[in-house]
C-alpha cells in the first residue's frame, strides 16, 4: 500500500507544471530513499525532500532576479549617468583648485 502510494505520488509530482515541481521530484526522491533508510518513512521523507527542495530553488530564482535587475540597473546607470558622472568630477577638480 505505501508503495503504491508513493509510486502515485512521484508520478504526481513528475507531471506537476514546471514552477511547482522547480527541484521537487529530486528532493522527493532523495527524501523517500533518506526515510526509507530511516525506518519506512518513505512518504514523509519524499514531501519534506520536495518542500526542502522547492524552497531552496524559489530562493535561487529569487536571488537570480535580484541580480538580473541590479545589472540592469547598472547598466542604465552607467548609460545615463556617464557623461554626468564626468562633469561632476570635472566639477569637484575645479571646486579644489
Amino acid at each position: 500500500m505505501k508503495n503504491t502510494l508513493l509510486g502515485a505520488v512521484v508520478l504526481a509530482l513528475g507531471f506537476a507544471s514546471g514552477a511547482v515541481n522547480a527541484g521537487c521530484v529530486t528532493g522527493a526522491a532523495v527524501g523517500a530513499v533518506a526515510g526509507h533508510v530511516a525506518g519506512d518513512h518513505a512518504v514523509l521523507g519524499a514531501a519534506g525532500g520536495c518542500a526542502v527542495s522547492h524552497h531552496e530553488a524559489a530562493k535561487k530564482d529569487k536571488e537570480k532576479a535580484q541580480a538580473k535587475a541590479q545589472a540592469a540597473q547598472s547598466a542604465a546607470n552607467s548609460q545615463a549617468g556617464g557623461s554626468a558622472s564626468t562633469s561632476n568630477s570635472a566639477q569637484q577638480s575645479s571646486a579644489k583648485q
